[in-house]
């Protein structure tokens, strides 16, 4: 499942953005974060993504194959010193 992943695109992607009931295509620049809010691992299937605050659909096989997945930022518990 890829949802709640993110990737850094390599190289410029398309992508579908609904605008008041109508698609439009979109190219998603190269160097972009993109956040995956559903979808899943099968190559064929669209997925919904966030980018600079709106979502888009696009191809997985475009996502996993044009972007390079970024580690979950999850915040870290922080330690306290130990006594001695």
């Amino acid at each position: 499942m890829l949802t709640g992943q993110r990737f850094k695109l390599r190289n410029s992607a398309l992508a579908i953005e609904n605008v008041n009931g109508v698609r439009l295509r979109v190219t998603v620049p190269t160097r972009t974060i993109l956040k995956v809010i559903s979808g899943s691992l099968d190559a064929d299937q669209m997925v919904d993504v966030l980018w600079d605050d709106k979502q888009v659909r696009m191809f997985a096989v475009d996502l996993i194959a044009r972007g390079t997945e970024m580690p979950n930022r999850k915040a870290q518990a922080e330690r306290l010193p130990t006594k001695r």
